[in-house]
């Protein structure tokens, strides 16, 4: 017996701001001088990403004087506290998530919501309660006996632990259809201290939401195509623990991001690589697609360095990397999504997948496509 992805839906905020205008948001926010900008536009010029998406319009405001959530003054004050800014996720986060359900569940008349057993809400970003799983139950008509679980704040992998728990679920109680969701709000974290940890982080994050559909395959049987959750495979690299963290400050959530996850990932993603197929009973020569978190365009070129890809076989990831950013834990789904809606997908192909937080940890799955997209 084994449980699928069935269904996948995103949804992002309607503010969509290029790339090189958040990069001027950012030069007034460092106020950086002429050689600092030079090194900040390297960063983003190099970054693989084009546009990224917010509940914040401020990122794509030319002047500080027409912000609307931080300071209209030349260095942004008053900057806004933890409090303001997890008041906004409040008041946006549960909208953002059940339009990802509905664009999860539109195409799929057969999947109605009375029919959802249990509720995984995943979100590294904001937290109150009651929270948008109680929300969600009440704005989707969800049954208020659904059975409920929070995985909060484990960064960019939560979503492959949302999987886990899934299938875990399916295949003790056949019946189970299991809805994800995961949301996302990054950018309400923009920390405005002149670091190279800040560059970083700045010129990546997103926000974004997902949900998907996990059922026993089973009942899929009138669906065109699904994934498979075959394998899954869990490690964390403690000679890195320090090198990325998540952190609640005064000012919001605080980012650390060295440069040194990217060269972790190249040294240990071959040995977890191998346990993971070891574990499936399968080889690398039949992997067909990957499916890694795009957390940044160095994470995902270690990936490839380390275990011999190329990025065609990657694409789904660079494309999500391009056209949204790093979403934390909603981006994985965003990259499935994708491989999903290939119409270039194989019946049968075996697709690899990673995700990474702090730790330093590394989440690994091997999912199977049924169906032709």
């Amino acid at each position: 017996m084994s449980s699928c992805i069935s269904a996948i839906g995103t949804a992002n905020p309607k503010y969509r701001i290029p790339q090189n205008d958040i990069y001027h948001f950012m030069v007034k926010a460092f106020r950086l001088d002429d050689t600092n900008a030079s090194r900040l536009k390297r960063i983003y010029d190099h970054s693989g990403i084009e546009h990224r998406y917010s509940v914040i319009p401020d990122f794509g405001e030319k002047e500080s004087n027409n912000n609307t959530f931080f300071g209209k003054t030349a260095d942004f004050e008053p900057f806004p506290g933890t409090r303001e800014r997890l008041s906004l996720y409040q008041e946006t986060a549960t909208d953002l998530a059940s339009e990802a359900v509905n664009d999860c569940i539109i195409n799929h008349t057969e999947i109605l919501t009375p029919s959802i057993t249990h509720l995984i809400t995943v979100s590294c970003t904001g937290m109150h309660a009651p929270g948008i799983d109680i929300e969600l139950v009440e704005k989707l008509g969800l049954n208020p006996n659904i059975e409920r679980t929070c995985i909060n704040f484990m960064g960019c992998y939560g979503s492959l632990n949302a999987l886990k728990v899934a299938d875990y679920i399916c295949r003790a109680d056949p019946a189970a259809k299991v809805l994800i969701v995961s949301v996302e709000l990054c950018t309400l974290h923009f920390q405005k201290e002149n670091t190279l940890d800040n560059w970083v982080a700045n010129s990546l994050f997103s926000d974004g939401a997902a949900a998907v559909i996990v059922e026993n395959s089973t009942e899929t049987k009138t669906r065109n195509k699904y994934l498979l959750l075959d394998t899954f495979y869990s490690e964390f690299l403690n000679e890195a623990k320090n090198e990325m963290g998540w952190y609640v400050g005064d000012a919001g959530f605080e980012m650390k991001l060295t440069s040194k996850v990217s060269r972790m990932i190249l040294k240990h993603i071959q040995s977890i690589s191998n346990k993971l197929l070891n574990k499936a009973g399968l080889k690398f020569k039949d992997i067909s697609r990957f499916a890694v978190h795009p957390g940044g365009r160095k994470i995902l070129e270690a990936a490839e360095n380390a275990l011999g890809f190329s990025s065609i076989a990657n694409c789904s990831a660079y494309e999500t990397l391009r056209d949204y950013g790093n979403m934390s834990s909603a981006t994985i789904l965003f990259v499935l999504k994708k491989l999903m809606d290939d119409p270039e997908g194989i019946e049968g192909e075996n697709i690899l997948g990673f995700a990474f937080g702090p730790g330093l940890t590394v989440e690994s799955m091997i999912l199977k496509r049924s169906g032709n997209a």
